[in-house]
């Protein structure tokens, strides 16, 4: 009988550590998921800002085609 339980315990054990690994992995998935929505989130606001600097410097380049 002790055989069947330190057989279960082991097995208790083993997917204890299976699920600590996984919620680690998780984790990194996590961190990389955020990472990757802020790198695109200013890869936007920076290719608005480029866009904007563009206008800005067409307007400029008109008014001084008019001079």
């Amino acid at each position: 009988m002790e055989s069947k339980e330190t057989g279960l315990s082991d097995l208790i054990k083993k997917v204890n550590d299976l699920l600590n690994r996984f919620n680690e992995q998780k984790g990194i998935i996590d961190h990389y998921i955020k990472q990757e929505r802020v790198w695109k989130e200013n890869k936007i606001l920076q290719a608005q800002e480029i866009e904007s600097l563009k206008r800005d410097l067409a307007k400029l380049q008109s008014r001084s085609e008019h001079e």
